[in-house]
């Protein structure tokens, strides 16, 4: 009996066995036949996108820069002229009174031109009008404008920004006239699409969520302003729905209209307060803080705005950057497969391949093959085709909650492409895309050209990429390869290494907040019991005491703001570096209480986006001493050992001048390679370091001397650590250590045996000069002999001649007995030195000579350019000069950058002011008497 029940088990066994082998067998030759019907031609043939029908789009997803509307009176954006006269003069007007607020059935769905027209006519007559725009960004590489809704007091309209794609155009007249309002509520993207999009610019912004900030709400969501003024709830879940499907269903209609129709009662609110905050404050004379003026200018900056296209070095180079570090840090179980070399080329060559496939089919990344999809292909590396299937699907089934389809139809239908990927020679990637390019979009391609993607087969769009190069030029590739490397290193070693923002808070006793800061100001409080631990995660403290001030009183709102460890022009997480809108020549400068608020000038870049922002900032610089008339570097020096009569005239000193460059290059050169140099190259650098010497004969010690010639202390100290020379120590060297008697780096040397005269305009003179504290010189230490002062010149008030035995023209040293007070004797009244050269002392501190110097500028820096144009700026406007002055430079880097994640709070026109509590060190008062006290 029991030998029959197991005959019976496994019979039935063997059957199962069987009949799964088979349904699994039809099941595979099912998925294949599929595949090998997708795989013949591609998707697109027989999937229609709503963007195909568009007949032209200003923004394609070729690697070309996205070109904006011309405007030949204005360089950068078209409509920079209004805006900025907006900036200075805002136009806020709302129609007082109550409202109707509520939402009537009717509305106008504008789908064709003549109504497009009509609404511009009716749009003509309206003081303001509210904007909000839906986007579609998952089936789309750049995403494009769905829908847009625009509501006046008596009507909504919606737009049908599909259908009428091709003529938006129409609208751009009414959202240019900047004597018409436009309300949006977070208008920084919408803003950005619409250029995009239909070279629409808006001009004459109020903006809802600028208001808030202003006003320092609690929140600044549309949300929470629909339900607080008017009592309006709304699901956001809806924003994320598939704003191309028509006709658009009852509730997203609903949703769309909400968002719009109420933004002109909202906006009505806050500008009612906002003015309310204004009347409340003008009772204090020294508060220049205008709420409706601050709130309209951070509105009308978003419109500066431009849009461009991120374009990469090579394709999907960021996102294998960003999967690599992932997975280094956060997947402990797969980081010694991402320190393997094939590995991380396995991931580059996925991550090139499909922004290459999303840019031909007009899909985001996304929809194209997932991160986690990559990661398990370059690990498992699969050689069948339902091994390819299989991993992608597995990975997004473990990791993927967007419930899109997996594989992706791209995949389906290029499946082909993987053999080249993990097969082909590692080397040869340029070579291989342009192949997989010409194959899919070429004369018989698989793939249907469009708008979108027929601008990828031109050849000067390839070489924008940097990586569709020919064969033959090989040392371009090498470049580039060289390029890339040493852009990787520079990130290595000089990005940030930590968070810069730990978003710590701090608490005064009555609980309002005062600042974000990081964990080690948290400490000092904590450890000195100045302060109690308030909550674990993240840190936040409260003080025990009173603190001085607080900043919603400052108007300094910035500060109590959490910010983002992330480079706030392109939002890259993955490396940062610490970037000064304003440069340190300039702001090192300023008085104190003018530049204690750097952190809101100290943003975080990539390497990218800083290599923009610096040579911006290079370029200004430039434009500033043309403006000011004072150059970027010292022009010429000149040594006067040798030149007793170089203060004759102008033209001699120019002669016998010698750039400090120049003159170090030769210098460095002739030390390093002068016995191996040819004869002619030789006396050619000779010739230069003679120049400076007055003509003599150059030995060793000179060309040492010569080559510290205009360097501060740091850099003299570098080239001795990386170089090695014997710089000597003596009083006979050019400059003296910063602490040694002498102190000179600024501007010129004072020493026993060697003194130097600055060429140029704008040179350093009078007590401008001067650096409080800094060393003293002994008159007896100072040898005059190169200093050709004409007979019976009066300084001071005061006549030296050759013989009254104070200064001695023939070398001798000055008596001991007698100190020698030397100030401008040959400057004119303008502070302008008369000819064309610039003294080495200036006056009389009982038996001392202070030199005329800093002991932290150097000749080849900017500092001396920067010192002049700070004192310039205090002398003729005061500190509002400097104030305006740093609202320049942080225009500079909007226009520069066009930043889009900048922190919260963040404003060009930022005051910087600052009130000092009674111990700090920075306090005017307390600095005073410790000074009288000294």
């Amino acid at each position: 009996m029991e030998y029959r029940e197991k005959i019976k088990l496994g019979f039935t066994i063997a059957c199962l066995t069987v009949i799964s082998i088979f349904l699994t067998t039809q099941y595979r030759k099912h998925r294949k036949q599929k595949r090998q019907s997708q795989t013949t031609t591609c998707y697109l043939k027989t999937e229609p996108k709503p963007q195909n029908s568009f007949k032209r789009v200003l923004a394609d997803n070729s690697y070309s820069p996205f070109k904006h509307l011309n405007n030949k009176e204005c360089n950068g954006h078209p409509y920079k002229t209004e805006i900025e006269a907006l900036l200075r003069s805002p136009r806020v007007e709302f129609d007082e009174g109550n409202v109707d607020l509520e939402l009537k059935e009717s509305y106008v769905w504008i789908e064709t031109e003549f109504q497009l027209e009509e609404l511009v006519g009716v749009l003509s007559k309206e003081r303001v009008f509210a904007v909000d725009t839906e986007q579609h960004s998952l089936r789309s590489f750049l995403g494009f404008t769905a829908l847009i809704q625009i509501s006046t007091r008596g009507e909504d309209y919606l737009v049908d920004t599909i259908a009428l794609h091709d003529v938006m155009g129409i609208l751009r007249s009414i959202f240019a006239n900047s004597a018409i309002c436009k309300v949006f509520h977070g208008a920084d993207n919408d803003v950005l699409w619409l250029q995009r999009d239909f070279h629409i610019y808006v001009v004459n912004l109020f903006d809802t969520a600028k208001a808030c900030e202003v006003l320092s709400k609690p929140q600044k969501s549309l949300a929470y302003l629909l339900e607080t003024y008017c009592g309006v709830a709304t699901n956001k879940q809806l924003q994320r729905e598939d704003w191309r499907q028509r006709p658009l269903p009852v509730e997203m209609v609903q949703y769309a209209r909400t968002d719009a129709h109420f933004l002109l009662d909202i906006a009505r609110c806050l500008a009612s307060e906002l003015m309310q905050q204004d009347s409340e404050n003008s009772a204090c004379p020294d508060d220049k803080f205008r709420f409706v003026l601050e709130a309209s200018r951070r509105s009308n900056a978003i419109c500066l705005q431009l849009f461009s296209k991120e374009i990469e070095a090579f394709p999907g180079e960021s996102a294998a950057s960003s999967i690599m570090s992932r997975n280094l840090n956060d997947q402990g179980g797969l980081s010694p497969h991402c320190q393997d070399k094939q590995f991380q080329d396995l991931v580059q060559r996925l991550c090139a391949w499909r922004d290459l496939m999303a840019r031909m089919h007009d899909e985001s990344l996304r929809c194209v093959l997932s991160d986690h999809a990559i990661v398990a292909l370059a690990h498992r590396v699969p050689t069948a085709e339902t091994e390819i299937y299989d991993t992608i699907s597995q990975a997004d089934l473990d990791n993927d909650s967007l419930n899109l389809q997996s594989p992706s139809s791209v995949i389906c239908s290029h499946l082909e492409d993987f053999d080249y990927l993990f097969h082909d020679d590692m080397n040869n990637l340029e070579d291989l895309f342009l192949l997989i390019l010409q194959k899919h979009l070429g004369p018989n391609g698989s793939c249907p050209l469009s708008v979108y993607n027929y601008a990828l087969l031109s050849r000067t769009n390839l070489k924008l990429t940097n990586m569709l190069v020919s064969k033959k030029n090989g040392f371009a590739r090498a470049k580039q390869a060289g390029k890339k490397a040493s852009r990787q290193l520079f990130v290595q070693k000089f990005s940030c290494k930590a968070p810069v923002y730990h978003n710590c808070r701090i608490y005064a006793n009555d609980g309002r907040l005062l600042c974000y800061c990081d964990r080690r100001k948290l400490e000092w409080y904590l450890h000195r019991d100045l302060a109690k631990l308030v909550e674990e995660d993240p840190p936040a403290i409260m003080l025990l005491f009173e603190p001085k001030g607080r900043p919603e009183d400052e108007g300094n709102d910035f500060y109590i703001q959490g910010k983002k460890n992330i480079c706030v022009g392109c939002g890259e997480g993955n490396h940062y570096l610490r970037y000064r809108i304003i440069p340190s020549c300039y702001r090192m400068h300023f008085p104190e209480h003018l530049k204690s608020h750097r952190s809101h000038d100290i943003v975080l870049l990539c390497v990218d986006c800083h290599e923009v922002a610096h040579a911006a900032a290079e370029k200004y610089k430039r434009q500033i001493a043309t403006e000011f008339g004072i150059p970027l570097f010292v022009r010429k020096v000149v040594d006067y050992t040798q030149e007793q009569d170089v203060f004759g005239s102008s033209a001699t000193v120019e002669e016998a001048g010698v750039s400090p460059l120049q003159l170090r290059t030769a210098a460095m050169a002739l030390l390093r390679h002068g016995p191996r140099m040819p004869s002619e190259r030789r006396e050619e650098l000779m010739q230069i370091v003679s120049k400076y010497y007055g003509g003599k004969e150059i030995s060793k010690e000179d060309l040492e001397k010569a080559l510290l010639v205009g360097m501060s202390p740091h850099e003299r100290r570098r080239l001795r650590k990386k170089k090695g020379l014997a710089l000597k120590e003596t009083n006979g060297d050019v400059f003296p250590e910063e602490d040694s008697r002498g102190d000179m780096v600024m501007c010129a040397t004072v020493d026993v045996s060697n003194t130097y005269t600055i060429i140029g305009p704008h040179a350093y003179t009078g007590e401008n000069c001067s650096k409080e504290g800094s060393n003293l010189m002994m008159a007896e230490d100072l040898d005059v002999s190169g200093l050709s002062l004409r007979p019976d010149s009066e300084v001071n008030g005061e006549i030296l001649n050759a013989d009254n035995g104070d200064i001695n023209l023939d070398g001798t040293r000055v008596s001991e007995s007698k100190c020698v007070s030397i100030m401008d004797a040959y400057f004119n009244e303008s502070g302008g030195p008369s000819s064309g050269t610039v003294d080495l002392v200036h006056h009389r501190t009982e038996g001392t000579i202070l030199p005329k110097h800093s002991s932290k500028l150097s000749l080849l820096g900017h500092g001396p350019h920067g010192k002049q144009v700070v004192d310039h700026l205090l002398k003729e406007y005061g500190e509002d000069g400097i104030r305006q002055f740093c609202q320049k430079w942080r225009q500079v880097f909007v226009e520069a950058i066009h930043p889009r994640f900048l922190p919260a709070g963040w404003d060009v026109m930022h005051s910087g002011r600052r009130d000092f509590g009674d111990f700090s060190v920075y306090n005017p008062a307390k600095r005073a008497s410790a000074a009288a006290t000294n």
